[in-house]
């Protein structure tokens, strides 16, 4: 504390013995410095730091103009491009030099040189630790998802054991009972997706973006109420190839559960396409349910069907067919209608059978009038193409 006092005292005294003629002085220079300022700073036009270029002895280098344009995250181009017109188009972003632009990019990622960007994925699980480039002793080449209830479990655990490591496992969990599946040990290794109460397109639309599943040659959708004795997944993969199908499924035994005649397995063949059904029901032969037809109990798609599939387009009806000789069970299980609640579950069937009726009415009023609307605007009549 001495020596604060000491010091502060020394100060004290110096302010003042300091003799007037100082004073006025250092008032005197300060005025006329902030004259000078000011005259110098009225005859320049206004300069901006980033284009201001300082001798590379003084500063290191240093992009200013990105700074400037990206200060706090924000863009300069795209606020000017905002406040001028939002709708600038693609080929004067080509134009200009000094910003990258690559339409062939992503969506939202066209700022980006291209080689960064890599818009694909896949479900292979990652250690955390180690070379990345080690992580994967073998890469799965299809993917098979289940929609599953934990009541099914021996079910599904046979099925599984149907695939081999060639494949990717995928569970959709509508029960929220994940945990008790690690009693398996291939659980271990698969993916887990939870969601209450929720169907299986649900799930597909959500979690198999064709982006995610790119890396699959053929991904299989299937219930969890098959039963696959006869079914080998290796085999049915050879078969699908060799006639060129990209949307396909197993038959099914004929004296179980069968709805339609396409999808009845039959002794005699591989591979059918084309089926004959009760008179009336086919106005085309090349259209369901005597052709192009497969149920959705059990599908399987190729990489390219999925991502037309997954935007409601449908593959040529000369590349959808049946699998004969690798069938298949439906037993049956009414799991989603188990899944209703307690006071609706003496009429679920009933219950689900309308939802599914009414969805499919919204879905088809949607499509006509999205069709109408569209062939409205181009000023002609809807095609009859489109029918089907």
């Amino acid at each position: 504390m001495q020596n604060t006092v000491y010091i502060m005292g020394i100060f004290s005294r110096s302010a003042l013995n300091k003799k007037p003629n100082d004073s006025t002085r250092l008032i005197i220079t300060t005025f006329l410095g902030i004259v000078f300022g000011f005259l110098i700073g009225v005859s320049f036009p206004s300069l901006s730091v980033s284009k201001l270029n300082f001798a590379s002895g003084l500063l290191p280098t240093i992009d200013l103009s990105y700074m400037g344009e990206n200060k706090l995250g924000i863009s300069t181009h795209s606020v000017s491009n905002s406040s001028s017109n939002s709708t600038t188009s693609s080929s004067a972003k080509l134009n200009d030099t000094s910003k990258i632009w690559i339409p062939s990019n992503p969506r939202g990622a066209e700022r980006l040189p291209p080689g960064i960007i890599v818009a694909e994925s896949d479900f292979n699980l990652r250690r955390l630790w180690g070379k990345p480039s080690e992580d994967l002793t073998n890469i799965p080449k299809y993917l098979v998802t289940f929609t599953v209830g934990y009541n099914q479990r021996h079910n599904i655990d046979a099925c599984v054991k149907k695939f081999s490591a060639n494949f990717t496992i995928l569970l959709f969990h509508y029960d929220g009972r994940v945990s008790e599946w690690d009693q398996f040990e291939w659980s271990r290794q698969a993916i887990h997706v939870s969601a209450r109460k929720q169907t299986k397109w649900w799930y597909a639309k959500r979690f198999l973006h064709p982006d995610i599943v790119a890396s699959y040659d053929y991904i299989f959708i299937w219930d969890e109420d098959l039963g696959v004795e006869h079914f080998n997944a290796e085999e049915y993969i050879k078969l699908v190839k060799k006639h060129g199908l990209e949307l396909s499924q197993p038959g099914l035994e004929p004296n179980k559960g069968l709805t339609w005649q396409m999808t009845k397995r039959r002794g005699d063949q591989e591979v059918h396409k084309t089926t004959t059904e009760k008179p009336g029901w086919c106005t085309d032969p090349h259209v369901p349910p005597c052709a192009a037809f497969v149920e959705i109990m059990a599908p399987v798609f190729s990489r390219d069907a999925w991502r037309c599939v997954w935007y409601m387009i449908q593959p040529a009806h000369e590349k959808i067919g049946v699998v004969d000789s690798q069938w298949i069970v439906h037993q049956r299980v009414p799991s989603l209608g188990n899944q209703v609640e307690q006071e609706h579950h003496f009429y679920y069937f009933i219950s689900v059978s309308e939802r599914c009726r009414k969805e499919w009415t919204m879905f088809q009023n949607r499509v006509a009038s999205a069709e109408n609307e569209y062939f409205k605007k181009l000023g002609t009549m809807r095609s009859n193409s489109t029918a089907h």
